[in-house]
């Protein structure tokens, strides 16, 4: 699957790892790209957790993982813009 191509809505657990190695961005993107990224990730995963209630707790975990990851990002990026105001560099 090319990275333009929107993934069908996983499954499985396994779907769900499989669909979210496909949108993964290149390391050097910028950090909005990774913010919109793991906000992806997480919601998937906790659309799967209800689908797959095998893997549900697991699933609900690796959720709570990249939405905590999605929370850092938009930290820093709200650091980042409050540093360039703060150096007469923003708006």
């Amino acid at each position: 699957m090319d990275k333009t191509t929107e993934p069908t809505t996983p499954r499985t657990l396994a779907e769900a790892h499989e669909a979210v190695a496909a949108i993964r961005p290149p390391q050097t993107r910028p950090l909005s790209e990774w913010l919109v990224y793991y906000q992806r990730s997480a919601a998937m995963y906790a659309e799967v957790a209800e689908i797959d209630r095998g893997h549900h707790h697991e699933a609900l975990a690796i959720a709570e993982r990249e939405h905590q990851l999605a929370k850092q990002i938009k930290t820093r990026l709200h650091t980042s813009a409050a540093d360039q105001v703060d150096a007469g560099k923003g708006p």
